[in-house]
C-alpha cells in the first residue's frame, strides 16, 4: 500500500543534473551578456587613462571638459580656460575627446 523509501529514493537520483541544468544555463547567459562586457568596458577606459599624454582633450567624471597640460603618474592638469588649470587624479577622466573638440563647442 505505501512506497518504501528505499524505492522512492531511487527515482530522484536521475533527476538532480537536470534540476541543475536551468541554474547553469541562466550563469552562463549572465557571463556572457552582463560580466563580460562590463570586463571589456574597464579594460578599454584603463588602457585610455595609460594612453593619455599632454595635449589631450578630455572629459572629467565630473563632466569639466579641457585639455591636458601636464600628466604625472597618478595626477593630471587639465586647462579648463585661459590660464586656468585644475588637478585630477588620472581615475577622473572619463573618455578622451577628438581634437578640436573643444573649439567647436
Amino acid at each position: 500500500m505505501f512506497i518504501s523509501n528505499a524505492y522512492a529514493a531511487t527515482g530522484l537520483a536521475s533527476n538532480d543534473l537536470m534540476s541543475f541544468l536551468p541554474l547553469i544555463v541562466i550563469f552562463v547567459l549572465f557571463f556572457f551578456m552582463i560580466i563580460r562586457p562590463q570586463m571589456k568596458q574597464a579594460k578599454e577606459q584603463r588602457n585610455m587613462i595609460a594612453a593619455l599624454q599632454k595635449g589631450d582633450e578630455v572629459v572629467t567624471s565630473g563632466g569639466i571638459v579641457g585639455k591636458i597640460s601636464k600628466v604625472s603618474e597618478a595626477f593630471v592638469s587639465v586647462e579648463i580656460a585661459a590660464n586656468v588649470e585644475i588637478t585630477v587624479q588620472r581615475q577622473a577622466i572619463q573618455s578622451a575627446l577628438p581634437k578640436g573638440t573643444i573649439k567647436s563647442i
